[in-house]
């Protein structure tokens, strides 16, 4: 292992994730929003009427692509595939206008990409924000990891390739199914003074990179073949700084705290075929659910301590794409319909509507779930009702293709992408005055 950046104490990390969480309010900076679990301290506006003429404030093509949108400080980061090339843009939240953008050569896929193209096409990372540089990271599909700065334009601070540097291999088949690489999909990770990036090189599973040179800090100490999920998920194990990943082969916990940076806490077995296990491990305390489709049709919640994992309970209700978002006791996804079950025993409590595969969810400050799905479609459900579906109102045709992305509620507003780079703003209320 190199030399490694020193990281914080626990003590002082989770001080500080705190304040950021705090400062940065009604943003969204990471994956799957400001606590990285779904949900949204904000309204839905439905009580104050919002929904009832809910129409488009701007719209904008951003290039082709399957990452997500982050909004901090009234600006939209976004990145997607146009004519060879990757474009990172930044717009003004409240009107749609772009402020700059760069842009570097890339591939529409990854140089080991193999099967389902059109659904893989551009980057499917999305973006994570510092708030401490105020530096965005974007990962390529094809393994382009840079670092912006959004206080010059955009201007390039430190970049590097993963397939250049470390070699990275085709992810091996998984049984008989059909042989599936999708390039880099998962989201970086900013912990500490470090970018982590599941990278799945012979080096290490999980990279770090000093967050401000770019210089590497530490490799894990597991070294498998990388998933194909959303982000990386930080927890803490018996007051531990940790991450949970979701590798082509294991749920795998690392830790993160000083002097064990890297080092494996647990490892659960999750292989899917066509190595498809797309949904975000979602973790609530202790426990970590993991679901998929294919071979897997299940979702599994799984304990984990500093001795290993347990499995705590095994559900025949997955979600193929959909991360679950986890609240009051509950699990909700939008997976082939809107679902809903037991957090503590994983009994299914109410599910309608065929929504489709492409889905993602948001729970918001008063207990409404926001789903964006299928071809377009937007669904707000009254998640307080534990008995059976509320659908409150829907919203079809918002969009032409499919929504890969995930969506997005900052300030007042909610903001829904299409792989093919559509990017339309949705006023839930009055932004005011910037």
């Amino acid at each position: 292992m190199l030399g490694h950046a020193r990281f914080r104490s626990v003590p002082l990390l989770l001080a500080a994730l705190l304040v950021v969480s705090i400062s940065q309010g009604a943003d969204w900076p990471h994956w799957r929003g400001p606590n990285r679990d779904g949900t949204s301290p904000e309204s839905s506006g439905f009580d104050a009427g919002a929904w009832k003429n809910l129409k488009p404030v701007w719209r904008v093509n951003v290039g082709r692509g399957c990452s997500a949108p982050l909004v901090v400080a009234g600006k939209v980061y976004t990145t997607g595939w146009k004519a060879g090339k990757d474009f990172v843009s930044c717009h003004d939240a409240v009107t749609g206008k772009e402020i700059w953008s760069q842009a570097y050569n890339c591939p529409q896929y990854g140089r080991k990409a193999l099967g389902d193209q059109d659904q893989y096409a551009g980057p499917s990372s999305t973006p994570e924000f510092d708030a401490a540089t105020r530096f965005p990271y974007t990962l390529s599909t094809d393994g382009d990891l840079n670092c912006w700065d959004t206080d010059n334009q955009g201007r390039n601070v430190w970049r590097l390739n993963l397939h250049k540097r470390y070699r990275v291999a085709q992810r091996p088949r998984v049984a008989q199914s059909g042989h599936r690489d999708y390039g880099f999909t998962t989201a970086p990770l900013v912990a500490g003074d470090q970018v982590l990036v599941e990278a799945g090189a012979a080096e290490g599973t999980v990279l770090a990179f000093d967050k401000r040179t770019g210089k590497e800090a530490w490799r894990s100490e597991l070294k498998e073949p990388a998933g194909h999920t959303g982000g990386l998920v930080p927890m803490t194990i018996e007051k531990v700084s940790c991450v949970a990943v979701l590798t082509h082969f294991h749920l795998a916990v690392m830790r993160l705290d000083d002097g064990n940076e890297g080092k494996t806490v647990a490892r659960y077995p999750w292989v899917t075929e066509f190595a498809n296990s797309i949904p975000t491990p979602a973790v609530h305390g202790p426990h970590v659910l993991v679901t998929s489709a294919y071979n897997q049709m299940k979702m599994c919640k799984v304990k984990i301590t500093l001795r290993g994992a347990e499995k705590v309970w095994e559900s025949r209700n997955p979600s193929g794409v959909c991360s679950p978002v986890i609240h009051k006791g509950r699990v909700y996804f939008a997976w082939r319909g809107i679902r809903c079950l037991d957090f503590d025993t994983g009994k299914r409590l109410w599910a309608g509507v065929n929504t489709g595969y492409p889905g993602s969810c948001i729970v918001t400050g008063d207990d409404r779930l926001i789903c964006w799905t299928g071809h377009g479609q937007l669904y707000l459900v009254d998640a307080r009702d534990a008995t059976s579906l509320a659908i409150l109102t829907q919203k079809n045709d918002v969009l032409p293709a499919q929504a890969w992305p995930h969506v997005v509620l900052a300030s007042g507003r909610l903001f829904c992408k299409d792989r093919d780079g559509n990017l339309v703003c949705l006023a839930l209320r009055d932004a005011g005055p910037r």
